[in-house]
């Protein structure tokens, strides 16, 4: 018997934006790492002040793209240029729709001569599994899922463990492990570095707002490695981090993790749509937030507005070319931070301990009661962009968040985010019956941290680019 596919499941329900909104799914997990190994404010303050270690080898899908075609299926999808691309290289990925809307994004590593590697969120791998699959590209393709946000008492088996290393003491911790100086990696290149005897190739990144690095190798060998940088970072304040600080990271950084993947709509799209499956992420995922559209396509978001323009490049042909060449000299709306007003952060908290419906409770550190989150911003009554992604920021002492204005918004400006959902919630299980209220906020730089914006290599994250 045929599949059900995500094509059909639109067929029986219609518009797709009530489906979202109104999803089952529950909160989007960060699984099997802790929630905290100390506590998710020293946690937060050790990326800033000393090191820390992030365990990535749960929450990502890796998607494997070998074969002789197989930098001509990634040059195919991605919007940036694959003219100089050797082994040993990564750069970050983000397909598009036909129509130029981003359908998810990560990271795409050159492991081997006609061997790349994409570790991301589930629909970019989606994406590139379909055109592997069924594009006439002379290639092999192989997905490890991300880890089950309920494992239900089961062992829980990746092909890689996958960490960072990170932070200012990071450069220490890392030439204690490799047993003395580490041969220069240069930024978003791979190399190899000594750990606990074994060689282990390493990506020079950066997600705190200090360079590190990230490792990775056979999960079977997870504990070894992790204990062996535990004992490393000893002496130089590295703390673990967990999954209640590990999702706040990008707040500092800028980088809006979940868009809504722009699948929904368009007749281009369609053979897609019966290729998914209705029960994977795009049919199950939810959706939330103040701003309410009818219109699925009002929450696509283009690489421009998440602040990819810079890498969005003309010299090859690849799927939503045109229509970006169409929007490349037009005004977009840009990526910003917004800092909430701490006074009425605190009225929302403040109504927790009032009569009568609360206002939507605001999770500390991070609200994540959704897969993709769009509040409304307003400016003198007019919505003038959304928010999409918030969280509390201890070393900012500040609640954040990732937002796409309006390019006349200025920073420095001040807005007002519209919390909480229309007609007292909607139905998603981590939606309590609460009251809408209105939070001003700064509009702000991307990245919000000062490191960040001033130690990146020149990309989105760096001083002035993509915000």
């Amino acid at each position: 018997m045929n599949q059900r596919s995500l094509e059909d499941l639109l067929r029986e329900v219609g518009n797709p934006v009530p489906m979202l909104r109104n999803s089952q799914m529950g909160a989007y997990v960060y699984p099997v790492v802790p929630s905290e190994f100390s506590n998710w404010r020293d946690e937060q303050r050790a990326w800033r002040e000393t090191a820390v270690l992030y365990d990535q080898s749960h929450h990502m899908v890796e998607q494997t793209v070998e074969g002789r075609d197989a930098l001509k299926l990634f040059s195919y999808l991605a919007t940036n240029s694959f003219a100089n691309f050797p082994v040993d290289r990564a750069k970050h990925f983000c397909p598009c729709s036909y129509d130029g809307y981003a359908i998810g994004d990560g990271i795409l590593f050159h492991l081997e001569q006609d061997k790349l590697l994409y570790v991301g969120r589930a629909p970019a791998a989606n994406w590139i599994q379909f055109h592997a699959e069924t594009g006439g590209f002379d290639v092999r393709t192989e997905k490890d899922d991300r880890s089950p946000s309920n494992p239900k008492g089961k062992a829980v088996v990746r092909r890689h463990y996958r960490y960072q290393i990170q932070g200012p003491n990071a450069p220490q911790v890392i030439e204690r492990l490799h047993g003395g100086p580490v041969p220069e990696i240069k930024f978003f290149n791979m190399g190899t570095i000594n750990i606990a005897g074994r060689k282990v190739r390493a990506l020079r990144h950066g997600m705190a707002g200090a360079p590190g690095l990230e490792v990775w190798g056979p999960y079977a060998e997870r504990e070894e490695i992790r204990a062996a940088i535990v004992e490393a970072g000893r002496d130089f304040g590295l703390r673990e981090v967990g999954a209640r600080a590990y999702s706040t990271n990008t707040l500092e950084s800028g980088w809006i993790p979940s868009p809504l993947p722009a699948v929904y709509s368009g007749e281009k799209m369609k053979a897609y749509r019966q290729w998914l499956p209705a029960a994977g992420y795009e049919g199950a995922g939810a959706m939330s937030g103040s701003f309410v559209s009818d219109r699925i396509e009002d929450y696509y978001v283009t690489p421009y507005e998440l602040g990819y323009g810079i890498f969005v490049k003309f010299d090859h042909d690849y799927i939503g070319r045109q229509a970006l060449e169409k929007l490349a000299g037009k005004p977009h709306r840009r990526k910003v931070t917004l800092a909430w007003n701490a006074d009425d952060v605190l009225r929302v908290f403040r109504s927790l301990l009032e009569k009568g419906d609360p206002y939507k409770y605001i999770d500390v550190p991070q609200p994540n009661y959704s897969s993709a989150t769009y509040d409304k911003l307003l400016k003198d009554g007019r919505t003038v962009g959304v928010s999409m992604f918030s969280g509390y920021s201890y070393n900012e002492r500040s609640y954040l968040s990732l937002a796409v204005a309006d390019p006349d918004i200025e920073i420095g400006e001040e807005v007002r985010l519209v919390w909480g959902e229309e007609g007292g919630g909607t139905r998603k299980p981590t939606v309590e019956r609460h009251r809408q209220t209105e939070i001003r906020a700064i509009v702000s730089p991307v990245p919000y941290s000062e490191v960040a914006r001033t130690s990146y290599a020149q990309g989105w994250r760096s001083t002035g680019k993509g915000a």
